[in-house]
């Protein structure tokens, strides 16, 4: 789902544009969590807790997505 923001120079975002934002949130939080987890672990081995932390945020994120796009996709819609 892509939305592009039309912004004029004195024009704010429309409410269906921040309705589509709002309903990505939990996807773009469980992505955040998701990078924060990777970046933690850039600079050294992980541990067996990092591999876990890694695991989980990036299955959370998988839900968000398949969450996202169940709730996005009508009827018949191809992905």
């Amino acid at each position: 789902m892509a939305t592009v923001l039309k912004i004029g120079s004195d024009e704010g975002p429309t409410a269906s544009e921040l309705d589509a934002i709002d309903a990505e949130m939990p996807l773009i939080r469980a992505e955040i969590d998701y990078l924060d987890a990777v970046i933690s672990v850039l600079d050294r081995d992980p541990t067996e807790v990092d591999t876990r932390r890694l695991r989980r945020a990036r299955r959370r994120a998988l839900d968000a997505r398949r969450t996202l796009a169940n709730r996005t996709m009508g009827p018949g819609e191809a992905a």
